[in-house]
């Protein structure tokens, strides 16, 4: 798939149907987000790859919005030491997320806001904290294809040399 359509063509799912994602697979998509740039090179970001359901499901209380994480065949948690910017994460969320549309997989970016019940449920060290998790699956065969919402039009949204 071009990478332009797969940008403009990407959207997020919350349904799967359940089937497992292979280890080549998933492995492209990991080096999809481990290729994302990082402020000054730091590589601050780590990941923790989930498919057992029992790990998957004690992160159920972690926020609104977690069924998709904990449904999805698979799950990856953005990982980053404590006090860093959220910008190398946002980047290798997306280059993840690219590239499983790419393979015909449907992910969701979930929040993970309490803080204490991500770190409890991924045996987190202190020094680092839950950024994002994502959830991935190939669409379920109840899922639409669904169109875009509406976005801004280039003249709206863009500004030439100043506001």
């Amino acid at each position: 798939m071009d990478a332009y359509q797969a940008i403009i063509g990407k959207r997020d799912r919350r349904e799967y149907d359940g089937k497992p994602i292979s280890d080549d697979v998933l492995h492209r998509i990991l080096q999809a987000g481990r290729m994302a740039g990082s402020s000054s090179n730091t590589q601050t970001v780590r990941y923790i790859v989930m498919r057992d359901e029992a790990a998957k499901e004690k992160l159920a209380p972690a926020g609104p919005g977690t069924a998709p994480l904990v449904k999805a065949p698979l799950a990856i948690v953005i990982v980053q030491e404590r006090g860093r910017r959220d910008f190398d994460v946002g980047r290798s969320a997306q280059n993840m997320m690219v590239a499983a549309w790419a393979e015909g997989i449907h992910t969701c970016p979930i929040g993970l806001r309490e803080e204490a019940v991500a770190s409890e449920a991924l045996g987190l060290p202190e020094t680092h904290v839950a950024a994002i998790g994502i959830s991935f699956g190939y669409p379920a065969p109840s899922t639409a294809a669904g169109e875009s919402r509406p976005r801004l039009s280039i003249e709206e949204l863009v500004h030439y040399d100043r506001w």
